[in-house]
């Protein structure tokens, strides 16, 4: 079957009530039959559930929607989009590697990388996300993990999924890809030679602002290492979360298809306002890695970003004058969203490091929903003659 039925067809098995729509399963732990039972559990003998920070059926029907819609070999759900990261990195890393990341990535990512992995020993470098030709000679001896994001957040720079695929092929070091704004229904890095993709459930796979998930997807033995390190430390998908996750995917191929539609429109009408200096958006014509965006991805995504003539203020005034459009630190939802990354999500980088990764004063950056095109438009068009 095609993934995109797969996701809709992947279901636990039918309880004694036989029901069309997937129970949760609200329970703690499982029960076991005999002595024997509960001791080939846990020996690993056997794939029965035991406690649900190790599994549990409505999170595994998840995480197997997510396989088949990545074309992976295995997966393993978390309790929200930065803890799919931060095991990414823990269980694969050790005191003395060393993490190459393209510099353009969420904050929160990058104060992982930056604050936090060093305690552990391990090292880091940035190398740009405009600048490809330049990261073969960042490699050194005992990097093992290439980590990078596409489109990234917030700058909707495109990175070449081929290209360091076989940089990493050629080094032999694991590619683990941050593929939530492109969404697998639009992008699947696997198909290009990542051993990891993770995501933020809470955003798009979601598509309603809801829940918080992570999910990490890849190859059976690297996801078998995140496994047992998260099942030591505990970041699990809570079932009822799992259960609302599962349902989104059902409809992410339709809904993913309106908001790229949606922010494609948007992007050709403010491509050329006098008061943004410029905007980004992956299937336009301008953008500097448009080539590389029509030839991975089905579409160019939901995201919109854009940069104001006059800077913090007229950012300031843009955000407050808005009037359907919400302001919240989310994106991916039904509802459109604006944020000024440079205040906010990106906040905690310095200048400097900001201005590497073009977010700039007056960046901002929509999250284009499914209300009427014309509707957002008009809130936008408005919220900018004010600025």
């Amino acid at each position: 079957m095609n993934p995109i039925t797969k996701a809709i067809r992947i279901q636990t098995a039918h309880t004694g009530e036989m029901e069309h729509s997937t129970p949760m399963f609200l329970t703690s732990s499982f029960c076991f039959d005999d002595a024997e039972a509960m001791r080939a559990a846990f020996a690993d003998e056997t794939d029965d559930n035991i406690y649900s920070r190790f599994s549990n059926p409505g999170v595994k029907e998840f995480t197997d929607k997510m396989v088949a819609l990545e074309g992976a070999e295995a997966g393993y759900a978390t309790s929200s989009g930065m803890s799919a990261v931060f095991a990414s990195f823990m269980a694969l890393l050790k005191k003395g590697d060393h993490l190459l990341s393209c510099n353009s990535i969420f904050g929160s990512t990058h104060s992982v990388i930056k604050k936090y992995l060093p305690n552990y020993g391990i090292e880091f470098s940035y190398v740009s996300a405009d600048k490809p030709d330049e990261w073969e000679a960042a490699i050194r001896p005992n990097t093992k993990m290439i980590y990078i994001e596409t489109p990234t957040n917030p700058g909707l720079a495109i990175i070449d999924l081929e290209r360091v695929s076989a940089l990493a092929k050629k080094y032999k070091l694991i590619l683990n890809v941050d593929n939530c704004f492109a969404t697998p229904v639009n992008q699947r890095p696997i198909d290009f030679g990542a051993q990891l993709v993770v995501h933020s459930a809470t955003k798009w796979l979601d598509g309603q602002g809801r829940v918080l998930g992570g999910v990490i997807v890849g190859k059976k033995e690297l996801i078998q290492e995140i496994y047992l390190f998260c099942r030591s430390t505990g970041p699990a998908l809570s079932p009822f979360n799992a259960w609302v996750l599962s349902k989104s995917l059902e409809t992410l191929d339709v809904r993913m298809e309106r908001h790229a539609k949606n922010a494609l429109h948007i992007a050709k009408a403010l491509e050329h306002h006098p008061k943004i200096s410029f905007l980004k958006y992956p299937f336009l014509p301008s953008h500097p890695q448009y080539h590389i965006a029509t030839r991975q991805m089905q579409n160019g995504g939901g995201i919109v970003c854009f940069d104001l003539t006059g800077g913090l203020e007229s950012g300031r005034t843009f955000l407050n004058s808005l009037q359907m459009l919400s302001l919240t630190a989310n994106l991916g939802d039904t509802r459109s969203i604006a944020s000024h990354p440079a205040s906010t999500t990106h906040a905690k980088l310095t200048e400097e490091e900001r201005l590497a990764t073009n977010i700039t004063a007056g960046l901002i950056r929509i999250s284009v929903g499914l209300e009427h095109v014309d509707d957002i438009l008009g809130d936008i068009f408005q919220a900018l003659e004010k600025c």
